[in-house]
């Protein structure tokens, strides 16, 4: 008679437990990622939550009691003063006066020339493209002194035109690169049959590329909108006249020598940053698609 092997299952209460432990780790996990994404938020809106309570206190309170203290009262009058005597209203006008045309001539120009290096081959086209890629790795800092002779030379020192031209210049290198990179992903059957139907290649850019990739130059008009519209150090190099300034600039002057009205320079600061949060708002959509592209190839 053939011996007969005997397999004994293990009971139904270690599956069990075999099975709870993972689910209760990776419960213990998931919380404690929570709590330390929590913290980090708070310490990071921390400035910010200052900035605000800040807007809010008057400065006798603030020399009395200090910074850090809790206010012995709350105002909305730093807003107001802020907008009318502060010229954050002229400050303000003055910004959008450069960063939408300095935007618009970046993403055309940066476009055209992705284009051009995406779909086209010719000598020099990846020679062409470093050296756009170099120019972002300049640091503009060493540039002060002679882009100030050349815009002094070119008569367009104090003037909106000044900040307009220099941002595109150096906004350029940085959008070619990224529209560049994503131009290239393309199918080149779709551009051969519209070049098939009579297409011209600029309608092929303006009708067909263009199209297709305005994820990117939204992700890309996020960042530059930012970018230009909070640049500081061009605009005091570049403008002079107080009437001329954008927002960044124009809060300087509400710094006093010898004393600063706090919070209502605070108060300043919080109604310049509206626009930025505004146009993130609305294109944040557009945003994240832009920066996720090709992240599943």
């Amino acid at each position: 008679m053939a011996d007969t092997i005997h397999t004994q299952s293990p009971p139904a209460t270690a599956i069990a437990s075999t099975a709870v432990a993972p689910r209760w780790r990776k419960a213990l996990r998931e919380n404690l990622l929570f709590v330390f994404l929590l913290v980090l938020t708070i310490i990071w809106l921390l400035p910010l939550f200052s900035a605000l309570l800040t807007s809010l206190r008057t400065q006798s309170d603030i020399s009395l009691n200090g910074f850090w203290s809790i206010p012995s009262s709350i105002t909305l009058q730093n807003f107001v003063e802020a907008w009318e005597r502060g010229r954050v209203s002229r400050y303000l006008g003055n910004s959008f006066l450069i960063t939408i045309p300095a935007l618009a001539g970046t993403l055309f120009l940066s476009s055209l020339s992705a284009f051009a290096l995406a779909r086209f081959r010719f000598r020099g086209n990846t020679l062409l493209y470093f050296m756009f890629v170099a120019g972002t790795m300049l640091p503009f800092q060493i540039l002060l002194l002679p882009v100030f002779r050349l815009s002094n030379t070119l008569g367009i020192y104090n003037t909106h035109w000044s900040l307009i031209m220099i941002h595109m210049a150096f906004q350029m290198g940085f959008c070619t690169f990224v529209l560049r990179n994503f131009m290239r992903t393309v199918p080149g059957d779709i551009l051969d049959a519209a070049r098939v139907d009579g297409c011209s290649e600029f309608r092929i850019y303006w009708q067909i590329m263009l199209p297709m990739s305005l994820p990117s130059l939204a992700a890309l008009a996020t960042l530059e909108f930012t970018w230009i519209f909070n640049d500081y150090l061009w605009a005091i190099i570049l403008i002079q006249s107080d009437s001329l300034k954008p927002v960044t600039a124009g809060l300087a002057t509400l710094q006093g020598q010898y004393t600063t009205n706090w919070p209502v320079l605070t108060a300043g600061s919080l109604i310049a940053i509206i626009p930025t949060v505004i146009v993130f708002a609305f294109l944040q959509r557009y945003f994240i698609q832009g920066l996720t592209l090709g992240s599943g190839k």
